[in-house]
């Protein structure tokens, strides 16, 4: 991203903020016709399930887009090559690139970002950016790390310099980690990552050495930064706090504020679109960038349609995160949808002490990749402060090479992070069942649960 041009269109950008509610509504409006009308011309699978809701090129315009099919990412996975709008992409050439460039920051075909996820089960799934689409993200994800600061603020801030610690998930293709690197040099911001496997005395002596005025990472994580700057361990000046990857709830938020004393932003973003919506306050709530993606809830499925990839067109993809939505009322700051209720996943920390006392973590996304062959479905139960399980769901007959593949890749992750003292086993089980109350897989369940 060229700076002053990043600058410009950023403004642009912000002055969706001071329209009115009909203005974003018409101009979501046009972007969705044109995302359609480019869908059906481009898109093998698009034009077929179209035209099998009974849908053609000259209905598009009058159709309202819960008459348009919906889909899902067993979908996504199965048809790929049919969705893709660009010639000579396929989701095979993606997976062998992805497996042979694990760095993140090369291009596919010298064009395309490609940002990998993986569900419970570890089966990536990628999604395709062109530069077009990437840009039009990354300004959305500055938009919402500088969201309430008006444009003399956030050229002062960019001047005065922004130096931008990000601690999460580091080490692959994952969206938020290539977004906020791009994004950073975008605004001329220096920045550091801490990946959540780095030992704690790792992330001390790097942090006192950058001296990091903006953090940005998951809340759990930032958590363990307030906790070490409360005991002491370090001494920080921050200006701007945003968490992403995890919901923040109430008291943590307070937490994090009270301990650096600075705003907190907690931005909201998913793999299949990385821009999605921001909350400043839990009195205003999640704000949804309705000017760059529709969402819609439909007997209780949440449903994202994004506006602004045209390369792998998302319409009407079903989302696992539950929320309803609000209309902006008469005293809304924003013309913006409300988002209420749960973002996305929170989940536990497995934390472990050895026989002097010394604490350290496994961020329970740092273990969430584990993609190995006869592997259905996983979760881990901490046992002890230092003792840990998998229940392990596995194909029959394939229990033994599981059990071999998932000790290997473990040993070397808590060998990372200085936790060889750490005892780990592999139990296998029927079924790995969803919370009943949230209708979610737990990733980490207390000794007390599962055994």
């Amino acid at each position: 991203m060229n700076y002053m041009k990043t600058i410009f269109d950023l403004w642009w950008l912000k002055r969706n903020e001071k329209k009115t509610v009909e203005e974003i509504s018409s101009l979501q409006t046009k972007k969705l016709k044109r995302l359609l009308h480019y869908a059906y011309e481009h898109s093998a699978y698009y034009r077929s399930s179209f035209e099998r809701a009974g849908i053609t090129d000259e209905m598009i315009d009058s159709a309202p887009l819960s008459a348009f099919p919906v889909m899902d990412k067993s979908v996504l996975m199965s048809q790929f090559e049919e969705i893709i709008t660009v010639p000579d992409l396929t989701q095979e050439e993606i997976r062998d690139f992805d497996e042979k460039e694990t760095a993140g920051k090369k291009l596919f075909q010298d064009k395309f970002h490609i940002v990998h996820s993986s569900g419970s089960t570890g089966t990536p799934k990628y999604f395709v950016y062109d530069e077009s689409a990437w840009n039009s993200m990354l300004l959305g994800i500055v938009r919402g790390a500088l969201w309430n600061m008006t444009m003399p603020e956030i050229i002062k801030f960019l001047i005065y310099g922004p130096r931008i610690v990000y601690i999460a998930a580091t080490d692959g293709r994952y969206g938020g980690s290539m977004a906020v690197g791009d994004g950073v040099n975008g605004v001329g911001a220096k920045q550091i990552y801490l990946d959540i496997n780095t030992p704690l005395d790792e992330w001390i002596s790097s942090v006192k050495k950058f001296k990091p005025n903006m953090i940005i990472g998951y809340p759990s994580a930032v958590k363990i930064l307030a906790e070490l700057v409360e005991k002491g361990d370090l001494d920080l000046k921050v200006l701007r706090i945003v968490t992403c990857g995890e919901p923040l709830g109430a008291s943590l938020r307070k937490y994090l504020e009270g301990v650096f004393g600075s705003d907190v932003i907690n931005f909201y973003g998913a793999s299949e679109s990385l821009s999605l919506g921001v909350e400043s306050s839990p009195k205003e709530g999640m704000l949804l960038f309705d000017d760059m993606n529709i969402i819609e809830i439909q007997d209780g499925v949440m449903y994202l349609t994004c506006l602004y990839n045209f390369v792998q067109p998302l319409i009407r993809y079903r989302l696992s995160d539950q929320l309803t939505l609000q209309a902006p009322n008469a005293d809304s700051r924003y013309p913006f949808t409300r988002a209420v209720g749960l973002l996305g996943r929170s989940e536990d920390i497995l934390w472990f002490c050895d026989g002097n006392g010394k604490q350290e973590f496994l961020h329970p996304l740092a273990v969430e990749g584990f993609c190995i062959e006869g592997l259905r479905d996983y979760q881990f139960r901490q046992i002890s402060p230092d003792t840990f399980e998998m229940l392990a769901e596995a194909s029959n007959g394939l229990q033994k090479t599981v059990q071999d593949e998932v000790l290997r890749q473990m040993r070397d992750i808590l060998r990372g992070k200085g936790l060889n003292y750490v005892q780990f086993f592999v139990r296998f089980v029927p079924e790995i069942l969803p919370d009943p109350k949230t209708g979610k897989k737990r990733l980490i369940l207390t000794d007390m649960e599962a055994a």
